[in-house]
């Protein structure tokens, strides 16, 4: 049993009981008072940076609205959350197109709706923004190793070797575009802060080399996101990263630092998720068996996805749960006719003895990757229903 205190307090606790005591199952509510504590604290925590939420991570009206209202900029991966942000009437220019894998008619339709910072880390890619979006500011994605500290890693997929983001960097201005930058992300729900480190001091090497001998001025670091939400797995506090990293600038730019962005998703709205399921099943596959299986109605194809691999380990909570309740080990699945439908095999979860069809789980820090990262219907389950407790 975890301690369900250690990530919701009693009394927000007692308000989301009441707030979901009639939602039908399965179901995220989302807290938006988490958000906007989670955002002040890192606003506060890098005073010099300038925000970027990644709306990937929960792209909810009330999430956006109230982060708009907040000052946040927002980073952008398809021209479908670009229709979303701007019905909300936010400026462009507060705006990031910063997926590096796109079409150019996509680059085009950004740059007509007034969008003029773009991401690459190719030279095609590259090309296409030149053509589409001429003078755009451009800044590129460098790899980043950290397959082995990210619960969630991303480097394999994006970025590109410093060299090529040199080169990248000189074709930019060749091709009428302004060399803005060099970004990266250390993989998400990164434990090891010393991985921002490793990058700013690449980047560092990239804005010198690239001022010597090009005279080419870079402007502008965007670290990405990374930063932790509370899951089982333990981390450092924000403050921790924000005072490392703060130091890690220091240490390389001096007093010379240059503007720094941050694209925070998970760890501004997943702390304020609690995701209800119910039991669908409880059995064993022989008599002996000393495992339950717990099927619930949420899964894989439902909303988490991130137990792929058993990356993202979420604390579970029971409606069974009271003190000294006697718990025993469980495989925990959904209920889709998939075998990959499992969440939980390998990491030994403990659930009540006592659990029976019907009664509740509650996963807890839910409020990323969840709601939005489904299947339309597959076997026909629709994709979890999302609620907003103000």
């Amino acid at each position: 049993m975890y301690n369900r205190e250690d990530y919701v307090s009693n009394s927000e606790w007692e308000r989301f009981l009441e707030f979901s005591k009639n939602l039908e199952t399965p179901n995220i509510v989302i807290n938006l008072h988490t958000v906007k504590k989670n955002y002040i604290k890192l606003r506060d925590s890098f005073p010099y940076a300038r925000i970027f939420y990644a709306m990937k991570a929960n792209p909810g009206k009330p999430v956006l609205e109230l982060l708009a209202e907040m000052g946040s900029n927002f980073d952008i991966a398809s021209r479908y959350e670009l229709d979303k942000i701007l019905e909300l009437k936010i400026s462009p220019d507060r705006l990031s197109f910063g997926n590096t894998i796109k079409k150019a008619k996509d680059i085009a339709y950004f740059y007509e709706k007034g969008v003029r910072m773009f991401a690459t880390d190719s030279k095609e890619d590259l090309k296409n923004i030149a053509t589409n979006a001429p003078g755009s500011r451009v800044y590129v994605r460098i790899l980043v190793e950290n397959s082995v500290t990210a619960d969630w890693p991303l480097s394999r997929k994006f970025g590109c070797h410093p060299d090529m983001a040199y080169d990248l960097i000189v074709l930019a201005k060749k091709l009428g575009l302004t060399p803005y930058g060099i970004s990266f992300h250390v993989g998400s729900q990164q434990r090891d802060i010393g991985q921002w480190n490793d990058a700013i001091a690449k980047t560092k090497y990239l804005f010198t080399s690239l001022e010597e001998e090009e005279d080419i001025r870079l402007s502008m670091i965007n670290m990405g996101g990374g930063f932790p939400a509370s899951y089982i797995e333990p981390t450092n506090d924000l403050h921790d990263y924000a005072s490392e990293i703060t130091r890690y600038i220091r240490d390389d730019f001096g007093e010379d630092r240059p503007e720094i962005i941050l694209e925070p998703g998970r760890s501004l709205v997943a702390d304020s998720g609690i995701l209800t399921s119910e039991v669908v099943l409880v059995s064993r596959k022989n008599n002996t068996a000393l495992s339950r299986w717990v099927y619930q109605d949420a899964g894989k194809f439902n909303g988490l996805i991130e137990t792929l691999d058993e990356s993202i380990k979420y604390p579970i909570i029971s409606s069974k749960d009271k003190p000294n309740v006697r718990e025993s080990e469980v495989i925990i699945a959904g209920p889709t006719c998939d075998s990959m439908d499992i969440m939980y095999e390998d990491n030994k979860y403990k659930l009540p003895t006592n659990l029976k069809i019907g009664d509740k789980l509650y996963w807890l820090t839910t409020g990323a990757y969840t709601s939005t990262y489904a299947s339309v219907g597959f076997n026909g389950f629709p994709p979890l229903k999302t609620y907003f407790m103000e």
